[in-house]
């Protein structure tokens, strides 16, 4: 398998790979554009990328053998994620290796903005003294607002804690109860951090409800003399209504680490504010976080493609090796009943409804054999390549939902699996599934709401007979 290494990755992570003979490492020179990058990626079955290297939808078109890209940090904007889950390629990123590095730096980022370190030595530099021009402000008992309380907010909120700072946060996944447990005060709506901030920090995703959401509007309803910290992705930030709002004294400060576009053009209006600290994207550039996240990445795609191990995905959800040695029989059971009511079906269908029942419902995951169930049942249809990653998305391009459900109903098999194929309330066909004596004897034992015994292997022939009514 040939894994492409596009981006720089700390040594560690490529000899990682190159330790396993199934794998054949190329480690690119310099980053390549897009048209110079077609031709390279066709025969790559990985590739590894930081921020810098655009996996674009041209790319994954081209890219005819690709299983996986790893992503060697958090972000994975410059993935075109949509159309690596349509064409089957999995998508990875390493979201513990620089946690630390990005909240350690956004802290620095604050207080140096509370104490205006970067103007004062500056001066210093030029040879002058001036005490008074650099008058600060503590950060003991101000309020920290948060936007975005994952791995990095809420290490940016346990130094702030240690410094005495109130820290409010909005996060639309964070739980009361686990706010409390981190000693935050949990906001229903960015407008509860915006009313209370003395300083804000950003630590969201770039989504379309996130995109912009730090502009001249949100603005007027922050404290007069906020000061924001920005070290998680430019394009949260409306970066002229920021600049303005900079220039009049509405925000006080601003200390930004990410940019919209990037590198930061020569003449753009922050370079000559003298109220905002900018850095060029630090967050992941410390020895440690480099270490951490390219060995990591060389983990997860490894383990990705030699044991179906999945970490850190960002299209496919997680299975780990234990898990996955425990539904591997499931897999196998599920995606040959999806085969053969695929092959039953008469015509349309827009509903599955699958039941997971005795040993069964006690499965630590159902997603991988709802996955299996899907493939088999759509490997016959129009669309093509169907595989784990896509075969949701495949589904519902479809018009077919899916319906999962735990039974704990008694029957007579220990462990079984039930699927039903419906158009609009009529169900069309079913059939159930069991294993006799261990996992590598299933069996088909319901179809067409009738008991059967049909061993799941070579070629069945399937004949049903009218019903005869006495008399007719």
């Amino acid at each position: 398998m040939n894994v492409l290494v596009c981006d720089p990755i700390s040594p560690r992570g490529i000899t990682y790979f190159q330790a396993r003979p199934e794998f054949t490492v190329t480690v690119l020179p310099k980053r390549l554009t897009e048209a110079e990058l077609l031709p390279v990626v066709a025969q790559a079955d990985a590739l590894v990328v930081r921020s810098e290297t655009k996996v674009s939808k041209k790319v994954l078109e081209a890219a005819t053998r690709l299983k996986v890209v790893g992503r060697a940090g958090v972000g994975i904007d410059n993935v075109d994620v949509e159309v690596a889950t349509q064409r089957g390629v999995v998508v990875m990123n390493t979201p513990a290796g620089n946690t630390i590095t990005t909240a350690e730096l956004t802290f620095f980022m604050l207080g140096a903005l509370a104490r205006k370190i970067p103007g004062a030595h500056a001066t210093m530099a030029a040879g002058k003294w001036d005490r008074k021009a650099f008058q600060g402000t503590e950060v003991s008992g101000k309020t920290l607002g948060i936007l975005g309380a994952g791995r990095i907010g809420t290490e940016v909120a346990r130094r702030a804690l240690a410094f005495g700072m109130r820290v409010v946060a909005y996060d639309p996944f964070l739980t009361e109860v686990r706010a409390r447990q981190l000693g935050l005060e949990l906001a229903m709506d960015p407008d509860g951090v915006y009313r209370e901030a003395d300083f804000i920090t950003v630590h969201m995703p770039v989504t379309p409800e996130t995109r912009g959401m730090i502009n001249s509007e949100s603005i007027s309803r922050m404290k007069p003399g906020v000061r924001i910290v920005n070290c998680a992705r430019g394009e949260i930030v409306n970066e002229p209504d920021l600049a303005a709002a900079l220039q009049s004294g509405r925000v006080a400060g601003a200390a930004l680490d990410v940019f919209s576009v990037e590198p930061l053009p020569a003449d753009h209006p922050f370079r000559t504010l003298p109220n905002v600290i900018l850095t060029p994207h630090l967050g992941a550039s410390t020895e440690e976080a480099q270490e951490k996240c390219g060995l990591e990445v060389a983990e997860i795609i490894s383990a990705f493609l030699l044991m179906g191990e999945v970490r850190n995905a960002v299209n496919l959800p997680g299975v780990d090796a234990k898990t996955y040695e425990l539904v591997k029989p499931y897999i196998a059971l599920g995606e040959k009943l999806g085969r053969l009511l695929g092959q039953l079906n008469p015509g349309s269908a827009d509903r599955l409804h699958i039941t997971f029942g005795g040993k069964a419902q006690e499965l630590p995951q159902t997603d991988p054999v709802t996955r299996a169930i899907l493939r088999g049942f759509l490997c016959q249809s129009t669309v093509k390549d169907i595989n784990n990653i896509n075969v949701r998305s495949a589904a519902a391009s479809l018009g077919i939902s899916v319906e999962e459900k735990r039974s704990d109903e008694p029957v007579t098999f220990n462990e079984w699996l039930h699927v039903q194929v419906y158009n609009g309330s009529t169900k069309v066909v079913s059939a159930g599934g069991t294993f006799f004596g261990s996992p590598n004897n299933p069996r088909i034992v319901r179809l067409f709401s009738q008991p059967v015994e049909i061993p799941i292997s070579g070629t069945v022939l399937l004949v049903r007979t009218p019903r005869i009514v006495p008399g007719s």
